[in-house]
């Protein structure tokens, strides 16, 4: 996995595609951003200073206040590679995120995708 180009890949240039990919499936933008704050521990505020600075990934998820204890309990296959697997952190953080929004877009419950 050795295609770092997401990380210096603006956050608020894939954002659009997570909210049009939850919209489709009848989800709804602020259960997206619910799961981006869940995971990442922003509130909603510093999510959209983050979006309105077209924040990098790699940034994004440095200067997160808390990754959830919680992630460990992620597990699956995302963009063909299973996430527990993943050796670097950011790239795991970041197909975690990938992760709970297909989650979301295949209809799981909040609380499910939440680890609840």
């Amino acid at each position: 996995m050795q295609n770092t180009r997401i990380f210096t890949t603006s956050v608020a240039s894939v954002y659009p595609h997570y909210i049009q990919k939850a919209k489709k499936k009848g989800r709804t933008q602020s259960e997206v951003d619910e799961i981006i704050c869940w995971l990442t521990g922003y509130d909603q505020q510093e999510l959209q200073d983050h979006l309105d600075q077209k924040t990098d990934f790699k940034t994004f998820f440095e200067q997160a206040p808390q990754i959830h204890p919680n992630v460990s309990l992620i597990k699956g296959v995302i963009c063909g590679y299973r996430v527990e697997e993943i050796e670097d952190e950011l790239m795991k953080n970041i197909r975690y995120m990938d992760k709970l929004i297909d989650e979301l877009a295949k209809g799981k419950k909040m609380e499910k995708i939440l680890r609840q």
